[in-house]
Parts: structure tokens; C-alpha cells; sequence
């Protein structure tokens, strides 16, 4: 009993300290925006070097562990996101809640293919998940963030003395953009693959190290003219990262086995569930037509910013121990 004053005081200045993020602007010029847009672009073409017509086939002799792995992916993330935010409701503001349920719309990150390599799991499958993952995204990116954004908003209005306006998005603008940015490139990359094999091989490698390194470049260039607040605030962005990547990591192990997959499979799924692509958020959160400049979005953007960088490491120290341990 003596511990829940210390609680409560904690709740407190940890929802008042990220009330201070609402108001950053994070604004690309229209040259800045072209640039970063063309970029992520050219990473999801180098995901698409990897889509073998094989795979759809394979889709079909042997479907539960892809289904299981998308449904993983867009329904259990979303979903176990959405009970997070409720339960983390007096600790998080609502553009920090809007922020985890922004990257778990996300499609899977292209490094899961490489983690689960290294983590002894299973690469075809790993592959075959980013694929349908990052086609499915076009429309499930969209419509997730919408439906368990909107179903927060409800719940925030219902429970809180202040009213959240309702969801004031494009949402023919972000598929649009997904589409620019993942479908055109992924049928791209489809094509360059079938016709030029050998260059593809080489060329993946060379992209998937980029992308790495891009997003890194990006997050420091964001974060620069905010470094301040961003020191100030990390304690509790960290916290609430890292208890939302465990919680998605954990679920998609777990599930996994309960679902009797063989052991690199469970590796496979964790990972594919836990490495989401928040460059896709950054971009949909810069974009001033979807998002528009005087909307409250710097909670948003300091967690799909540090969930970039938090589930690189996660997700890395998850592989280099599964690489120790037998299967």
C-alpha cells in the first residue's frame, strides 16, 4: 500500500513529460520529403528482389505456417498494441498510444530476413512472410491504423474528461502513398528479379545494408533539432518501446508453439512479429497531406522513430542468442 502514492506520482510525470511531445513539428521540405520517399522506395524494390513466383505456389502446398505468420502480423499485433494502450491508458498520451498502433499497421521489417537467418530459423519462411506481409500492407497498413486508431478514440472519449477529435486523416492519401512507395516498387523489384537473377543477389545485399544505414542517417537528422527533448524524454520512450516490442515478440513465440510449429518456425514468427517497418511510419508521418503540420503528432514520431532503432537491437540480441541454442 505504501508503494501506490509513489505510483500514481509516477504516472503522473511520466503522462505530463509526454504531453511536452505533442507540440514538436517535424517538418521536410518538399526536396527533403521527395528524397526520403525515393529512398525507402528503392529498399522496398531491394525486399522485392527476394519474391521468387515460387513462393506463391509453395503458399498453397503448405499455407498454416503462412497464414499463421500473417495473421500474426495484422491481426495479434494490432490487437495485443490496442490492449497495451488501454492498459498503459494513464501512463501515455494519445499521440503516443496512436504512435504504437501507427508501427504495428506497419508491414514487417526487410532485416527480419537476416535475424532469422542468424537466429536459426526458418529463412524460406521468413522471406515468404516479408513478401506477403509487404504486398498485404497496400491495404492493411491503412486499415489498421484507422480501425484500431478509431476504436482507441472511442475508448480515450469514453473514459477522459477531454474529447479527442475523431480520426481527420486522408485515408485515400496513405494508400496512395503506400502504394507509391511499397506496391510500385515491390512489382518492380518482382520483375527485375525474374529477368535479371543474377544481378538481383548481388544487388539485395547492397540494399538491405543501406537501409540499415538509412534509417539510422534519418533518425539523427530528425532528432537533432529536438535533441533536448529527446534526452529529456527518452527514459520514458524507452519504456514503453521496449514493453510494447517484448509484448509483440513475446506473443508471436508463444502463439506460435501453441499453434504446435516446429522450432524455427516459433523463431521465424517471433521475429517477423517483433521487426515492423517504421521507416513506413516515418514516412506516412511526414508527409504534410496525411498528416497535416498543425496536427499533434511528436509522440507519434519519437516512438515509431525509436522503435526503429530499439527493435534492431532486440531483434539482434534475440538472433545472436537463438544462434547459441539448439532448436
Amino acid at each position: 500500500m505504501d508503494n501506490i502514492p509513489v505510483i500514481y506520482i509516477f504516472a503522473g510525470v511520466m503522462y505530463e513529460s509526454l504531453l511536452e511531445l505533442d507540440p514538436i513539428r517535424i517538418n521536410f521540405s518538399n526536396s527533403g520529403n521527395v528524397v526520403l520517399n525515393t529512398v525507402l522506395a528503392f529498399i522496398m524494390f531491394g525486399v522485392a528482389l527476394n519474391i521468387r513466383i515460387g513462393q506463391f505456389k509453395k503458399l498453397l502446398q503448405s499455407p498454416k505456417p503462412v497464414f499463421l505468420g500473417l495473421s500474426l502480423q495484422f491481426i495479434v499485433l494490432p490487437s495485443v498494441t490496442f490492449a497495451l494502450v488501454i492498459l498503459l491508458n494513464k501512463l501515455i498520451t494519445p499521440t503516443v498510444a496512436m504512435g504504437m498502433i501507427l508501427v504495428a499497421a506497419c508491414p514487417g521489417g526487410n532485416i527480419s530476413n537476416f535475424m532469422t537467418s542468424l537466429s536459426k530459423g526458418n529463412t524460406e519462411l521468413s522471406v515468404t512472410l516479408t513478401t506477403f506481409s509487404t504486398v498485404l500492407a497496400v491495404l492493411m497498413t491503412p486499415f489498421n491504423f484507422g480501425f484500431w486508431g478509431g476504436l482507441y478514440v472511442d475508448f480515450f472519449n469514453h473514459t477522459a474528461g477531454d474529447m479527442l477529435q475523431p480520426l481527420e486523416i486522408e485515408y485515400s492519401l496513405m494508400f496512395e502513398t503506400v502504394i507509391i512507395i511499397i506496391g510500385i516498387p515491390v512489382l518492380l523489384g518482382v520483375a527485375f528479379s525474374k529477368y535479371f537473377p543474377g544481378m538481383s543477389v548481388k544487388l539485395k545485399k547492397v540494399l538491405q545494408q543501406v537501409s540499415i544505414l538509412f534509417f539510422a542517417v534519418l533518425v539523427v537528422i530528425l532528432f537533432t533539432n529536438n535533441w533536448g527533448l529527446f534526452v529529456k524524454h527518452i527514459k520514458y520512450i524507452f519504456i514503453i518501446v521496449l514493453i510494447h516490442n517484448s509484448a509483440c515478440l513475446l506473443s508471436g513465440y508463444y502463439i506460435a508453439r501453441l499453434f504446435k510449429q516446429p522450432g524455427d518456425n516459433c523463431r521465424t514468427m517471433t521475429i517477423e512479429t517483433g521487426i515492423q517497418n517504421s521507416g513506413l511510419g516515418l514516412v506516412l508521418l511526414l508527409n504534410p497531406n496525411i498528416f497535416p503540420p498543425e496536427t499533434a503528432t511528436g509522440g507519434m514520431f519519437f516512438i515509431t522513430a525509436w522503435w526503429g532503432i530499439w527493435h534492431i537491437v532486440s531483434g539482434l540480441g534475440l538472433s545472436l542468442y537463438w544462434s547459441r541454442k539448439r532448436l
